[in-house]
């Protein structure tokens, strides 16, 4: 017997909204990092190199994992780069930038992306929605770490 996900019906559509914008938002963080992974310069290249490179595959799967989630809850997941541009409150880089500016700005967009997990998270608690919760509390750790750890690296 297949058991029903028990989301307040009324709020699924607000919650596989916002995880639409949290995936967009998740994707440019990915696609920002992996460009910084490959033109990064300078003395500390090779650990910058490294640390993005870790950055940008955990970013890859937490797209999966988000995508699946708006999957599961009966949504449509948004899988286009216009979509994603259209539904992203993040700036996209397309300048050549330093690494002091590229630690900078992805600082600034993993506190973005803490905030809005935050946000969503008492949004997916409000509609009784505890696999989401639990899902962006995941989220909310993992880009408090990566800002740390970025921020670690500009010292």
């Amino acid at each position: 017997m297949q058991q029903e996900i028990t989301v307040k019906t009324k709020h699924v559509q607000k919650v596989t909204e916002e995880l639409g914008h949290f995936l967009a938002d998740t994707y440019g963080l990915y696609l920002k990092t992996q460009n910084f992974h490959w033109n990064v310069t300078g003395p500390l290249f090779y650990s910058l190199h490294k640390l993005f490179e870790e950055q940008y595959q955990e970013l890859a799967n937490a797209v999966d994992e988000i995508a699946e989630r708006i999957r599961s809850l009966g949504g449509y997941t948004p899988a286009s780069f216009s979509q994603f541009s259209q539904l992203s409150s993040l700036k996209e880089e397309k300048e050549k930038i330093d690494a002091t500016a590229m630690l900078e700005k992805l600082i600034k967009d993993h506190e973005v992306l803490a905030q809005h997990a935050m946000h969503l998270i008492r949004t997916a608690q409000a509609a009784e929605d505890e696999g989401t919760a639990d899902l962006l509390i995941q989220r909310l750790k993992v880009h408090q770490k990566f800002a740390w750890m970025l921020q670690s690296s500009l010292r």
